[in-house]
């Protein structure tokens, strides 16, 4: 019975952590194409740089 409970949450944690994952690769892309519309829509006047940092 341990090892079946073993198994049940390990098969758990594993999908726990393949939605994490997935949920960060979709955060990870809403940024990148944030980042890119702010470097292609910058102000053509002043720095170059459209972030402060």
């Amino acid at each position: 019975m341990v090892p079946l409970l073993l198994v049940l949450l390990l098969i758990l944690v594993l999908a726990g952590a393949g939605f994490a994952v997935k949920v960060l690769w979709w955060i990870a892309i809403a940024v990148l194409v944030l980042w890119l519309i702010g470097f292609v829509a910058r102000p053509k006047s002043g720095s170059a740089r459209w972030y402060r940092w």
